[in-house]
């Protein structure tokens, strides 16, 4: 039986004692990740800034466990507006997956209002799948 191991990696950090991710075998789960600045730690105010910042940390997230974004299965988002978030979320997604016929599944879902974040995500990834 494989054994869990805690993936973490530098410039985030989340306020309680939680892994970014969590690896059995080959498969990686990840924890909830935020538009902050991995190199700043701080969150801009912008959309376009959080959305570009996400997908620097999903990056970073997947390469800490040893993996590539190609290994990614599924990602979904959370956001205060998914209807007009999705310009900037789609140009990103299309950027780190350029491939029409090569890309994880994905599922949008609006975010509390209350929530001091653009938006946040999570994903599931199967390392050298």
């Amino acid at each position: 039986m494989a054994k869990r191991k805690s993936i973490n990696y530098p410039g985030f950090k989340h306020e309680n004692p939680i892994p970014n991710a969590s690896l059995i075998g080959n498969t990686l789960m990840s924890s909830i990740i935020t538009g902050r600045d991995p190199d700043t730690g701080k969150a801009p105010p912008e959309l376009d800034a959080q959305v570009t910042n996400v997908f620097r940390q999903i990056k970073l997230c997947v390469e800490a466990a040893g993996g590539t974004p190609d290994d990614i299965l599924k990602i979904n988002f959370w956001m205060k507006d998914p209807a007009t978030g999705r310009k900037a979320l789609n140009g990103e997604w299309s950027k780190m997956f350029p491939d029409p016929e090569s890309r994880p599944a994905r599922h949008t879902l609006a975010l509390g209002a209350n929530n001091p974040n653009h938006l946040t995500c999570d994903f599931v990834a199967v390392i050298g799948g």
